[in-house]
């Protein structure tokens, strides 16, 4: 393979996970199932995009979607050991985020932080905007402890948007993903940021889903709670662009004009949302990262691969020329 895409949005589904979503219920986010993959759809799809190495993850309500305490920690598990063997039979190809326990199951999930770090090696950590039944978003004061560990352990951390508590539908055209995911991740990320979550934790590296939400173009709003040209004004902008943001559904001219004078340099990382987002979805995006004018043309082969190499050294190896 030659030095294609590393793709750090890209999800994967299996049986037993279709069926745990099933039994709860279906999914609380609108989708109607949980979409086809296989490795082999996976390997076509990424063939056909020029993606040499695909970081999974599972998507949301993950293992959250168990009833149960202890069914939510062997479905994590069983998750996070399939991954592993899907990473380990080809390492150059595929990486991962770990899926985990509910963070309101705090014992449980640093207990498979650790199994999922230090056994398995994953290349990161998958957590959902928002868990419990009430608004315990990211910046809630019960999920420092974890915050504290994933600081000390430099984790890379992937946001994925999940459903408000409010799950009733606006239209049946409209599921949670298509406009109500973009704002969770937008509400996590600020309620984040006022607590300082990542402000005393910068050896957190976290990334934020679908450039961000709408944080980009909304951050000034929280900020001016803070006078303008102060320290606490400055932090707290500092603090947003520190963010690392993907590219999934926002390949559009509109949204990368503005996210290549907005994301800090090395912040920007590609990312396609399948098989979620289907071929229909995908085709508005992910092709025109390779026809967009960027004002620094270097910036296409940074968004490619080469920032992800930062957060991901493992996969240097495969991108150096001999």
């Amino acid at each position: 393979m030659g030095f294609g895409r590393i793709d750090v949005h890209h999800h994967f589904t299996t049986d037993f996970y279709a069926e745990a979503v099933a039994e709860a219920g279906g999914d609380p986010s609108g989708f109607k199932g949980v979409p086809d993959w296989s490795l082999e759809l996976d390997k076509d799809f990424n063939d056909k995009n020029e993606i040499s190495t695909s970081i999974l993850s599972l998507t949301a309500p993950g293992a959250c979607i168990v009833k149960s305490r202890e069914g939510r920690a062997k479905l994590a598990r069983r998750c996070n050991e399939y991954l592993a063997k899907l990473r380990d039979d080809a390492p150059q190809r595929y990486g991962f985020f770990a899926t985990l326990p509910c963070m309101t199951d705090a014992d449980d999930f640093l207990s498979e932080v650790a199994y999922a770090l230090d056994t398995l090696k994953a290349d990161g950590l998958t957590l959902f905007t928002r868990y419990g039944s009430g608004h315990q978003y990211l910046g809630h004061p019960e999920f420092t402890k974890i915050w504290d560990e994933l600081d000390r352990r430099k984790a890379v951390i992937f946001i994925h948007p999940t459903h408000p508590v409010d799950t009733v539908l606006v239209n049946p055209m409209m599921t949670q993903p298509v406009v109500q995911y973009p704002f969770e991740t937008t509400i996590t990320a600020v309620d984040m940021l006022v607590n300082k979550v990542p402000q005393n934790h910068p050896n957190c590296k976290i990334i934020l889903s679908h450039a961000g939400g709408t944080l980009p173009f909304l951050f000034t709003r929280p900020a001016s709670a803070f006078e303008p040209g102060s320290e606490e004004h400055q932090a707290f902008v500092d603090a947003v662009r520190n963010f690392y943001f993907d590219t999934a559904l926002s390949g559009s001219d509109t949204v990368l004009r503005f996210m290549q004078d907005f994301a800090k340099p090395g912040h920007l990382l590609c990312g396609s949302d399948f098989p979620y987002a289907g071929p229909q979805h995908i085709r508005h995006h992910l092709p025109n990262l390779a026809k967009f004018k960027f004002e620094r043309e270097e910036l296409r082969e940074e968004i490619y691969y080469k920032n992800a190499l930062e957060l991901f050294p493992r996969l240097a190896k495969y991108y150096t020329k001999n």
